[in-house]
């Protein structure tokens, strides 16, 4: 008798969480591990799983530390809730009860696997820094496993460098390194139209994941990316389209084409970057966009411009130069493109904006800045007319001594530089004793 009071004794303060039977004789000072799915009412024993399980406050946090045991019957009761769906009559109101209560046990189930406090801030894989993103209200898709990552109840991060997003659970399957080191390391595009090597070169599989693909869809569709030619499967091609920059050189055609996740970033990070040298790459460009030759003249008027800027101490202070920051290439050389420079040329926007910044410098330069005033020259051909500087629409620059003369003047005398000549015979004078 008294072996069988200690044996109720035990059964009742180890009690299964998912035994829903009524315990009359607990005593009032035993100790009895909280339930995990507690219940109010009894239940046929072929629905006792899934009944408790539904019968949880899946919102609140979890009591206490879960092991491997409550995942696997959380997984049970998920399992009997999905079959029980398909049991009952579609579209009734129990069917729907029963899908919305499978989504709180998922989000349960996800919560317990993925517990958010455990990641850490900032990861370093395959030269990506990725941080831990905030944002739960976001709706964003992982580039590894192309789901969509749900920022309330899962733990995401993004790249720094290339923006590459993933759930926590898919970082350590990423392969493929940041595309933000082959940016420092390679900043040149590839200038061939589409250059397929076939998809029989490729031992049909995928350009960058290597899974087998196919022009077939079996087992994986075959997507071919326009800008590296090679094929990818669904999963590293999406059908992103972007302006490929080979096909803006050669042929002046800025319509999107279909490129790979990887080729995508790639673009996205090179396109302010100027890289594009026209003059070597399709010199006969110019002969075809007019704004192109108007372009280059502007800039080849801002170079003339620079050095009065750089030796005038209002122009210094007035920071002039800083309105052309975001295109800084623009004071340095006049033959160098990014990819963004070609878009805002066919847009117009680089014309409207540049003609600008050249009326300002122009004005300081020839009517606000008495110093840069001083700097001009007088054309020493017909000693006529007003102040001439080298960036005037009507003038022409000596290519030796940079002396500036009336275009008319300066192409209808034969002779040579007077500025030139003058400075030669001063070389050959003896010196005075």
């Amino acid at each position: 008798m008294e072996y069988d009071e200690r044996l109720a004794r035990f059964r009742q303060g180890h009690a299964n969480p998912f035994d829903r039977s009524e315990v009359t004789d607990r005593p009032c000072n035993q100790k009895v591990r909280p339930e995990l799915f507690p219940s109010d009412t009894k239940t046929q024993s072929s629905e006792r799983p899934m009944d408790l399980g539904l019968a949880e406050d899946h919102f609140s946090r979890p009591v206490g530390s879960f092991v491997a045991s409550d995942i696997e019957q959380l997984k049970q009761t998920i399992e009997e809730c999905k079959r029980l769906i398909l049991e009952l009559p579609e579209h009734s109101e129990r069917q729907k009860d029963t899908v919305v209560k499978l989504i709180h046990l998922r989000l349960k189930l996800q919560e317990l696997k993925d517990p958010e406090e455990d990641e850490p801030n900032l990861r370093v894989l395959l030269e990506h820094r990725f941080s831990k993103e905030k944002s739960k209200s976001v709706k964003q898709t992982c580039d590894k496993c192309s789901a969509i990552i749900w920022g309330l109840i899962q733990t995401w991060y993004t790249c720094t460098g290339c923006y590459y997003r993933c759930h926590s659970k898919c970082m350590n399957l990423i392969t493929k390194p940041c595309v933000r080191s082959k940016v420092s390391h390679q900043s040149e595009y590839e200038l061939n139209i589409c250059p397929e090597i076939g998809l029989d070169r490729q031992d049909y599989r995928c350009a960058e994941c290597r899974s087998p693909i196919s022009l077939r869809g079996v087992p994986s569709e075959a997507r071919q990316c326009d800008y590296t030619g090679q094929y990818y499967c669904g999963s590293c091609h999406w059908n992103d389209a972007a302006i490929v920059p080979a096909r803006v050189i050669h042929n002046w055609e800025f319509e999107p084409r279909k490129v790979c996740r990887s080729s995508l970033r790639y673009l996205a990070l090179m396109i302010s970057r100027p890289v594009l040298k026209l003059k070597e790459v399709n010199p006969l460009l110019f002969n075809f966009v007019e704004e192109l030759v108007e372009i280059r003249k502007l800039r080849q008027d801002i170079l003339l411009m620079k050095p009065y800027f750089l030796t005038c101490k209002e122009a210094m202070e007035a920071r002039l130069l800083l309105q052309l920051q975001d295109r800084q290439h623009f004071v340095e050389n006049d033959d160098m493109y990014s990819l963004q420079d070609l878009i805002d040329i066919s847009t117009g926007r680089l014309s409207c904006s540049l003609t600008e910044i050249h009326t300002v410098f122009a004005k300081h330069i020839k009517l606000d800045c008495e110093r840069c005033q001083a700097k001009g020259f007088v054309c020493e051909l017909c000693k006529e007319g007003d102040i001439l500087f080298p960036f005037d629409s009507h003038t022409s620059v000596c290519q030796e001594c940079s002396a500036v003369f009336h275009r008319d003047c300066y192409y209808d005398n034969s002779t040579t530089c007077p500025r030139c000549a003058r400075l030669t015979e001063r070389k050959h004078e003896p010196l005075d004793p």
